[in-house]
């Protein structure tokens, strides 16, 4: 006979259930003593981690002080910035320039003779387009169009050749084939109101003179002439807007462009031109770039160390420590940090050698204090130097900003210090898991061989309560029956 543990202590009377469970409380106190250890090493674990992404954010900083490119960083001033903008890349230099545009870039544009209908066939043929030169001849104003002119081709853009034909040989559908084949065209349909008014507009989507259409057509005459457009030849199209260059001078230099986004006319400076007209450009050295960027490194640095300290903590009143603390991997990297810091760089007697130079201190607590008025004067003053603080050229470790990205790459890199930590505290959960599972298989062994036990016990004590019972039964029968 058996029964489930439900019912156990239901036959002897016995207050098995309960004895069962203080009995596996006590077999199990070795795993709430794995599972403390467990969650420390995951606090531990969780505290190297807020370490390192103080340590990545400290290592951002630094290498953006390594390069020697931020100290070159220059700014732009435009005098009329309704004339042009400008951006500038690190290889800008400083300098004044006399700036006068007198002709924006502009791309041309084509429009053909006015069409009753955009939806009615017109004919059906072959379109080529190329791009090119107009040079020489006369350009009549009122008709747009050239005579004695020459056409040279662009060489370094091919021609495209487009057919129309059935179902795409109206204005609508000439568009459509126009611009389904990307030919550097786009065409579209205008309405001018009179009593033919659909007319098919063609602009060159590039600027410039070498931007000119040439356009062939063969097949129907409807089609040619609508569409031809030979500047040398047959012009069935009346030019509103000519390709042309964006010229200007630079300190009287005449400079041309086939965009009006001129790139290194003014080295590393790129100028978007807006309108013609005459302004000044004033490129000066960005000293608030540097400053921003070693502000950034201490409070970098800074978090570090209030991280740190929070993780380290000691709390006397309840006597108990902090996930790091009095752990020998975090006392090493602080130390390292603050030894390259207070590290002094090499350099002739005129180099700056230490951080104080520029304002940045290191304080009794750990931390580091920046007189922002100090840095301000000193990078006016002195951007080689400050450059050479913390920047070298490609091959040298010298620099701050070089050497402390550096030793964040190596602590945290294969065979690091925090690497090391962090790998030795997942090594000690795996180990702590596979105790926890086996103490657990363990317990769960022994409190199955408690409950068939106890169960044996409860069908044992029934069974002598019955035997108990029944005896009593027949005594009480002999004593009446005696008695009488």
């Amino acid at each position: 006979m058996s029964t489930s543990i439900s019912s156990l202590g239901v036959g002897s009377g016995l207050d098995l259930s309960t004895l069962l469970t203080q009995l596996e409380t006590a077999e199990s106190a070795p795993l709430t003593r794995i599972q403390t250890q467990a969650t420390s090493y995951t606090s531990k674990l969780s505290a190297y981690s807020q370490i390192q992404s103080a340590l990545n954010t400290l290592k951002t900083t630094s290498e953006k002080l390594s390069d020697p490119g931020l100290f070159n960083t220059v700014k732009a001033g435009v005098g009329d910035t309704s004339i042009l903008s400008t951006t500038t890349s690190s290889t800008a230099v400083a300098g004044n320039y006399a700036l006068d545009v007198s002709q924006l870039a502009q791309s041309q544009s084509l429009v053909s003779v006015g069409q009753a209908s955009a939806k009615s066939a017109i004919g059906n043929g072959t379109v080529t387009i190329r791009f090119g030169t107009i040079s020489g001849g006369t350009l009549d104003a009122a008709t747009g169009q050239y005579s004695g002119a020459s056409f040279a081709p662009d060489t370094e853009r091919s021609e495209l050749s487009i057919t129309i034909g059935e179902g795409t040989n109206t204005l609508e559908g000439i568009r459509d084939s126009i611009n389904k084949a990307n030919a550097g065209v786009t065409a579209s349909v205008i309405n001018d109101g009179s009593g033919t008014p659909y007319r098919l507009v063609l602009t060159s989507t590039k600027t410039g003179e070498a931007s000119s259409m040439q356009i062939d057509v063969s097949g129907d005459s409807a089609l040619q002439n609508l569409l031809a457009n030979n500047p040398a030849g047959t012009q069935s199209m009346r030019q509103t807007s000519v390709a042309q260059d964006a010229k200007l001078k630079v300190n009287g230099i005449d400079v041309v462009s086939a965009s009006n986004t001129v790139s290194e006319a003014i080295q590393g400076t790129t100028l978007n031109l807006l309108s013609t007209g005459a302004t000044s450009l004033k490129l000066t050295t960005d000293a608030s770039v540097v400053s921003t960027a070693v502000t950034a490194f201490v409070n970098a640095y800074n978090t570090l160390q209030s991280t740190a300290t929070t993780l380290s903590a000691y709390d006397t009143d309840t006597n108990t420590g902090a996930a790091l603390t009095g752990d020998q991997t975090l006392r090493s990297v602080l130390s390292r940090v603050r030894q390259v810091l207070a590290t002094p760089q090499g350099g002739d007697a005129n180099s700056m050698k230490v951080l104080s130079e520029i304002g940045v201190s290191l304080q009794k607590d750990g931390t580091l204090s920046l007189d922002s008025d100090k840095l301000k004067s000193v990078v006016d003053k002195d951007m080689t130097g400050v450059a050479a603080l913390f920047s070298s050229a490609t091959g040298s470790s010298a620099g701050y900003g070089k050497q402390m990205s550096a030793l964040v790459t190596e602590l945290s890199g294969s065979g690091g210090a925090l690497a090391v930590a962090t790998d030795g505290v997942n090594a000690t959960l795996d180990d702590l898991t596979d105790q926890y599972n086996a103490m657990q298989d363990r317990i769960d062994a022994t409190m199955e061989r408690y409950r068939t036990q106890f169960t044996q016990l409860d069908v044992l004590v029934n069974s002598m309560n019955n035997t108990m019972t029944y005896l009593k039964q027949q005594f009480e029968a002999m004593s009446g029956a005696s008695s009488s």
